[in-house]
């Protein structure tokens, strides 16, 4: 184990050593390292920005709500500023200290968490207040505990997309659960075509389906962005990264820059490790 600590160490700082691929329009506009020295920083697995990339709720997978400013030098991130942090609690007001995973936040500044133990999406008017916890579905009693909601995101209607991190084999599509007035149904699956599988999403300005992928080799994080229709076709590869090319990016805020070309924001989870970093990672794509 000490020696596999080392190596992720060392391949943390590799940067885009290993290189990547991305599609024709795709590019990498920067990424920053966010620290901060409250010990109740780190572990980000879930952000959401403003339209116009400005401000960011994110959250903590230890029950924490992070919200702030961006500051940017040209079109990349410079700085990011924490103005509230929050504590999640449940719905009897008593204190939530982990498996919170994903974020949306609506139009109405209501802020919606998807958590992994057990799965669940939970909705909050404020992030520090008692949550509402969703009608749960059958579907989601047979998730593993540590493998289920991480990504969560919001359509135009106020339709919640949920999906679980694993399918239950190798080849099987992935479910995205949608919810809408008041039902949860499944309008479509993602595709599963290799090691694979989801941790962020969010629903574009272009009206597309963005999932954030991640595997693990053994050594590192491998990152891949896809898009689909809302039905879950037109698969379209935007990155997918060599094993260190980024920490372990979890997640996903699509929007529509000041050029007109969408942006994908995301962020990683650094587990708390020494050995790992917050990163906030940009790429631009031009159609």
């Amino acid at each position: 184990m000490r020696h596999l600590l080392v190596m992720l160490a060392l391949l943390a700082g590799c940067g885009q050593v290993f290189g990547e691929t991305a599609a024709p329009g795709v590019t990498e506009v920067g990424r920053f390292v966010w620290t901060n020295p409250d010990p109740d920083f780190g572990g980000l697995s879930g952000i959401d920005l403003s339209a116009d990339g400005l401000t960011y709720v994110a959250v903590s997978d230890r029950g924490t709500v992070w919200q702030g400013t961006i500051d940017r030098t040209g079109p990349a991130v410079s700085g990011m500023d924490v103005t509230t942090k929050s504590r999640l609690h449940d719905a009897a007001n008593n204190r939530l200290n982990g498996d919170s995973e994903g974020i949306a936040l609506a139009p109405d500044g209501t802020i919606y968490i998807s958590f992994e133990g057990p799965a669940r999406v939970a909705a909050y008017t404020t992030p520090d207040g008692p949550g509402t916890d969703l009608p749960r579905p059958r579907d989601f009693n047979g998730m593993e505990r540590n493998g289920s909601l991480e990504a969560l995101a919001i359509g135009p209607d106020g339709a919640l997309y949920t999906m679980p991190e694993r399918s239950g084999q190798a080849a099987r599509p992935f479910p995205v659960y949608r919810f809408l007035n008041d039902v949860w149904s499944v309008p479509f699956s993602i595709t599963r075509p290799d090691a694979f599988v989801p941790v962020g999403a969010d629903i574009g300005p272009d009206g597309l389906f963005y999932l954030l992928e991640r595997d693990f080799t053994g050594i590192g994080f491998r990152s891949r962005v896809r898009r689909f229709d809302m039905t879950g076709g037109q698969a379209e590869t935007l990155f997918q990264t060599s094993t260190n090319t980024y920490d372990n990016l979890e997640g996903l805020s699509v929007w529509r820059d000041a050029t007109g070309a969408i942006r994908l924001t995301m962020v990683s989870d650094d587990n708390f490790k020494f050995f790992q970093q917050t990163q906030i990672v940009e790429y631009r794509v031009t159609d």
